[in-house]
């Protein structure tokens, strides 16, 4: 992969993480159902996305840099 590629990849994961994050918070707060707990706990899970992409937008960006370093 070019390091251009692992650049918008690691953009995208950044934006993932914020959208994740949230997406949690309007989970947790429009949801309606009979049982509060099950969209408290779905918000939950959401929310624990946020740290992934972020590591993942690092590993990306890491290595955007040393493969940028290399040419």
């Amino acid at each position: 992969m070019s390091s251009s590629m692992l650049r918008l990849l690691s953009n995208i994961c950044f934006g993932g993480g914020f959208v994740s994050i949230l997406a949690s918070i309007a989970i947790w707060m429009l949801s309606k159902e009979p049982d509060a707990a099950h969209g408290e706990r779905f918000g939950i899970f959401v929310g624990l996305w946020a740290p992934t992409f972020f590591a993942l937008s690092d590993r990306f960006d890491r290595y955007a840099t040393s493969k940028a370093r290399s040419l």
